[in-house]
């Protein structure tokens, strides 16, 4: 048996493996992250490494091979399984040894240690909400915040009053001085029993969570490790079942990692693991400074805490021994890094749970087809959650509205005729609204207002994207158009670029609506540190009647008092140059619908669109996942996209455009000399979307293959070719497994 050993992961280059015989001895010791000593160079110094390949094929004389000498003292630490899994990360995503370990380590500088603090109340909880009351005609936004918060529990971290609601030691001081709160630093973290009512308490189940739990339950504890998928309708209360499972792991003495995408990882969601689970909870965020992030993976590492909550680089919390772990929301998007290795947290936490012995649970609303098709194919086990887990919610009733016919009667503004009618309906009652403006991704494209079609490439089956308002590109095969003056289709001069801001939004919401008060969530108004929270915290309170927003505002939250929710256009993801935009189109559709009417009160969706027979439009006005799921599956078999097909992305950029037109037709043409079985679909090369950046030209080559195993040996193979080819320091050359 030979390994395939790390020497030095402080260094630079640590883009080769050396390999060691395994001595008889050691052979049922030494597993992948096995931490070992070897002899090293000339002089056989002992030095340290890191197992992160077992084989017993010989890479060279096996004479000249060198046996390991040892197991380091430490053997298997949290920290060696985390170098295996970026070993793992690098080969199968096409990075560099160095980008994959500064993807799963935290960073190595530690900043002076901090004390765990808690923010305690003093005074009664009535005296809170007067007190919350006056801040609040006095402006004191942040102190009110804090003081609604503990009105409904004794105590909050430091940590998350500071992160999650934007709260300040100026804030907190003259409260202090007053004896209405007390700030308190703690060395050792509390029992999650003690400190508040709330803490502890469970969630009465209805019968489909307690059947998921029970059967997860049952079968971990028979040592079954396995993928499961909750799908289940928005409002079905996933979280409790997340938590009830959660409870379970913990129970064992496993620790237990919970993904949430960035967008959702708002003051609400936290809190509610908070309650449950006390001081046992630690999150991360994106707002951290890195030495903050660092704290939290070594508190992890301590044993301090045993529940980590945040984005996609929560996965990579140095656990010693990780049971669970969960990946809420598993469609979005955010969980595909964008940065080499582009990796998926969803394959790369099946992949450290079958290292770490763990389960992993995915849940969503609207599953991804990648997830549901492998659930049907019995890869993951499927669990169903059909109703709301309130018994007096009801899903909002959900009305499609043609935005054609409303030109043709002479409405030419944004807001249909019945969507202006419900907006006074609530506006009077005293309701509250939504605004959802469906605009994931940003490049404009031609689209009829009479006949309601977008103008596609003949090649492909994507929308053609317009630049800079002189012509039409296809991002996928290069074709360019010039822009006509009438719709190809029906001949209307009725023809122009879509694409309406929020910001304009808001300005025709406030002239339409004087008196109402209005509040914009988007990239612009959430830049700075807790602008989200601020933003829907003000909401949640009452202080504005009508909420516009891009898709962060449809993510996850809970306003009881919200009953219509206007979708402007949904028609602007579903024509974006991606062979996902029906799929997105109908993931953010339905979680818009799923944000009315969670409470008693009933609720209303208006979706406007200028082309209500897509099927993305009508099964989301539908809630009708399986008819949605049935249709795209036929257009991705047709085309041969996944989940049906695996499809590999190589980018190549240079600043020098000779030399990347030269490496991508060197690409193409080790593509097509490489013997395999006939199946390999080759597509481009193709301009980038943006196919200048910053004087470096970007350009695109797709290739396609059921196999996914054969489309990474052609990625093996490429990486060889590239370091040995001649433009190799002028060309980069990333991977993308869409």
């Amino acid at each position: 048996m030979y390994a395939d050993i790390i020497i030095d992961i402080s260094h630079e280059k640590v883009d080769r493996t050396f390999q060691y015989r395994v001595p008889e001895s050691l052979a049922d010791r030494i597993q992948v992250g096995t931490q070992v000593e070897i002899p090293f160079g000339a002089g056989n110094h002992v030095r340290k490494g890191y197992v992160v390949g077992l084989g017993e094929k010989a890479e060279f004389d096996p004479g000249r091979i060198k046996d390991i000498a040892g197991i380091a003292a430490r053997g298997v630490t949290a920290q060696s399984r985390l170098i295996s899994l970026a070993w793992w990360m690098k080969e199968r995503y096409g990075s560099t040894m160095n980008q994959a370990l500064k993807t799963v380590l935290p960073v190595k500088q530690k900043i002076r240690q901090k004390e765990t603090r808690l923010i305690r109340r003093l005074i009664s909880a009535d005296e809170a909400k007067e007190a919350a009351a006056e801040a609040g005609r006095k402006h004191f936004s942040a102190r009110q915040r804090l003081l609604l918060a503990l009105a409904d529990t004794e105590e909050i971290p430091w940590q998350v009053a500071a992160n999650q609601m934007n709260v300040t030691l100026s804030t907190v001081k003259p409260m202090v001085e007053k004896k209405m709160i007390a700030l308190e630093s703690e060395t050792v973290l509390r029992n999650p029993e003690i400190g508040g009512e709330k803490q502890g308490v469970r969630v009465a189940l209805n019968g489909q969570q307690t059947r998921i739990v029970s059967d997860f339950a049952d079968r971990y504890d028979k040592g079954v490790r396995e993928v499961s998928l909750v799908y289940g309708i928005t409002g079905s209360g996933k979280t409790e079942v997340y938590m009830e499972i959660i409870d379970h792991v913990l129970k064992r003495g496993r620790q237990v990692v919970v993904l949430i995408p960035e967008i959702a990882l708002t003051y609400q969601t936290v809190m509610r693991f908070y309650r449950r689970f006390g001081g046992q909870v630690s999150i991360i965020n994106s707002r951290m400074s890195a030495g903050e992030r660092y704290d939290q993976f070594q508190r992890a590492e301590d044993g301090q805490v045993r529940i980590m909550i945040g984005p996609r680089s929560a996965l990579f919390t140095p656990f010693s021994d990780l049971g669970l772990i969960i990946m809420d929301e598993e469609h979005e998007t955010a969980y595909k890094s964008e940065t080499s290795p582009r990796y998926h947290a969803r394959e790369v936490a099946v992949h450290l749970a079958s290292m770490t012995g763990a389960s992993v649970v995915l849940g969503s609303a609207t599953p991804s087809l990648e997830a549901y098709t492998r659930a049907l194919r019995g890869e993951y086990r499927l669990y169903t959650l059909s109703v709301r887990a309130r018994p007096e919610s009801r899903m909002a009733a959900v009305q499609v509205i043609d935005l054609r016919e409303e030109l043709k009667s002479g409405n030419k503004s944004i807001f249909s005729r019945r969507l202006q009618e419900a907006m006074v309906q609530r506006l009077e009652s005293g309701q509250q609204i939504m605004l959802f403006m469906n605009r994931r991704g940003y490049a404009s494209f031609m689209s009829c207002r009479s006949c309601g079609e977008a103008i596609r490439c003949p090649h492909c089956d994507v929308t053609l994207t317009l630049h800079f308002g002189q012509k039409l590109v296809c991002h996928y095969c290069g074709h360019e158009s010039p822009v006509p003056q009438r719709c190809p289709s029906c001949t209307s001069p009725y023809i122009a670029g879509f694409g309406t801001g929020t910001q304009k939004i808001e300005e025709l919401t406030r002239k339409m609506f004087p008196r109402a008060r209005v509040l914009r969530m988007d990239m612009d108004t959430t830049s700075k540190k807790g602008g989200h929270e601020e933003i829907l915290s003000a909401f949640a309170q009452g202080q504005a009647d009508i909420l516009i927003g891009t898709q962060m505002i449809v993510k996850g939250h809970d306003f009881p008092n919200v009953t219509l929710v206007g979708v402007l256009a949904a028609d602007l993801s579903l024509y974006t140059s991606d062979f996902r935009c029906g799929e997105r189109t109908f993931q953010l559709l339905t979680q818009a619908a799923g944000r009315a009417g969670r409470d008693e009160l009933s609720g209303e969706v208006l979706i406007q669109t200028y082309n209500p027979e897509h099927y993305s439009i009508s099964c989301a006005a539908g809630q009708d996942y399986e008819s949605f799921y049935r249709q795209e599956m036929v257009y991705r078999e047709v085309l041969r996209y996944p989940p049906v097909c695996q499809l590999l992305a190589v980018f190549a950029s240079s600043g020098v455009e000779e030399e990347l037109n030269r490496a991508m037709e060197d690409l193409k043409t080790w593509v097509t000399e490489w013997t395999g079985d006939g199946e390999l679909q080759l597509i481009g090369p193709a301009q980038a979307t943006i196919y200048k950046v910053n004087d470096i030209y970007r350009k695109i080559l797709y290739l396609k293959h059921e196999n996914y195993d054969i489309l990474i040996q052609l990625k093996n193979n490429m990486e060889n070719r590239c370091r040995q080819a001649g433009w190799h320091g002028q060309v980069a050359v990333q991977y993308d497994f869409a």
